[in-house]
């Protein structure tokens, strides 16, 4: 079977990124990224500081620069933050060096996942289950339109996510099972 690609991984905020993106390349001895966590040790400061002082917008066009630096590199895999593929920019760096995993998960349980998570600044609101709607209108679309493969996360632990997300990548990679390629030798 050939070597797997670059995997990165997009869905919403709580739906596992970090945790079955080291799962998986641990699995794989593979280097992890989260673009986030990168941002901020570039930045010196964490993502809400650079919300206050420089906006989304601001945020959105580091990530972009973060995005294309990360995805470059061979061998890793990557987790982005949950708004990466507002830019197609993004979405198309993403789609053109690897294959991106879409992790589903519903809004109920990005709900329980972030109660108290006080490190996502569009969060920081009254109405927390209007935002993640809102934000799932606009996102799942773009989620879907880049994602190779898409696995819902509120079903399983960790490690059968990261199992079913193999399976599927390998499949990509090598779509005739092994009996099928004996035959054709």
């Amino acid at each position: 079977m050939q070597d797997l690609p670059n995997l990165f991984l997009i869905g919403p905020m709580g739906a596992g990124k970090s945790t079955i993106g080291r799962l998986l390349a641990a699995e794989l001895t593979r280097e992890f990224l989260d673009s986030d966590h990168v941002i901020e040790a570039r930045c010196g400061a964490d993502i809400p500081w650079i919300f206050d002082v420089e906006g989304e917008d601001g945020f959105r066009q580091r990530e972009v620069h973060m995005i294309d630096e990360l995805t470059r590199r061979e061998k890793v895999v990557l987790a982005t933050g949950g708004g990466a593929v507002l830019r197609e920019e993004n979405r198309r760096a993403l789609r053109e060096r690897g294959t991106v995993v879409y992790l589903y998960t519903t809004v109920e349980q990005q709900l329980r996942r972030t109660a108290r998570d006080r490190n996502r600044p569009l969060l920081q609101c009254d109405n927390r289950e209007q935002v993640l709607n809102d934000m799932y209108a606009r996102r799942d679309p773009l989620y879907r339109a880049t994602a190779d493969v898409i696995v819902r996360t509120d079903r399983r632990g960790p490690r059968a996510m990261v199992n079913e997300i193999l399976r599927q990548v390998r499949q990509l990679a090598d779509p005739l099972p092994d009996s099928d390629t004996r035959t054709l030798r």
